[in-house]
């Protein structure tokens, strides 16, 4: 893995964007030996950039306005492109209409694709009562880009599927878009009381895995959980079709 760049886009807060950014930053590092570049284009709430270890820049890319500032838009971009190494961009929902618009308007995924980085959205649909407004968010970003999409299904609201008990990979939704979709990860619903505490805990203290490995804050039991958890998703991304 060299020179990709990974924005995590989607719509609706609240919805797992900066778990996915944690998670994937932490993949890549493994993978690479140039230094992994992070930003957090959050306007409101930063979340990532609060990873200490993972050395996360906040660029915050808007004006009160509620517009892209193109003098910040552009220097994250000259950022990205002045140094070889896999990047990791993860966006807030109050910055995800504009900064799509943004990057489209700009031609800038094909800038950075013809600067010989390999470009990719992380887009997030969530089950339970996030499906409908999360599967919107993944039809706009496909029918509104050609970049490859991997696709983070979150079931930590609920299972992906209708009311009717159709599951969302088998959705005319999904099926209409699924040759933009380049891999596919399951965040799973496991026990709430256990692994679901584990890596809330996790993620509330901002540490990375290493770090927890490390940390006395976290039994032997816990950080197998968490250690499991991890183990899946990284074997999982190692499937996707980079």
């Amino acid at each position: 893995m060299q020179n990709t760049v990974h924005f995590i886009l989607q719509g609706k807060g609240g919805i797992g964007k900066t778990l996915v950014s944690t998670i994937l930053a932490q993949w890549l590092a493994a993978k690479d030996e140039t230094p992994l570049r992070c930003y957090d284009t959050d306007q409101e709430n930063p979340t990532f950039s609060r990873y200490k270890a993972m050395n996360v820049k906040h660029v915050p890319v808007m004006t009160e306005a509620r517009t892209i500032d193109p003098k910040r838009f552009d220097a994250l971009m000259i950022d990205i492109l002045e140094e070889d190494g896999n990047c990791v961009i993860d966006n807030g929902a109050n910055t995800f209409s504009p900064l799509m618009g943004y990057l489209i308007e700009n031609d800038a995924f094909a800038l950075l694709q013809e600067s010989a980085r390999k470009v990719y959205i992380h887009t997030i649909v969530g089950g339970g009562d996030t499906l409908h407004d999360t599967a919107t968010g993944f039809v706009a970003t496909a029918k509104s880009t050609t970049v490859p999409l991997v696709l983070w299904e979150n079931e930590h609201f609920g299972l992906l599927q209708s009311a009717s008990g159709k599951l969302f990979s088998q959705s005319q939704t999904f099926t209409d878009n699924a040759a933009r979709v380049t891999g596919r990860v399951t965040l799973s619903q496991r026990n709430p009381d256990t692994f679901g505490a584990d890596v809330k805990k996790m993620n509330t203290t901002r540490l990375t895995l290493a770090e927890v490995m490390q940390n006395e804050k976290f039994n032997i039991m816990e950080k197998q959980r968490i250690k499991v958890v991890y183990r899946d998703l990284f074997e999982q991304l190692d499937q996707v079709q980079w």
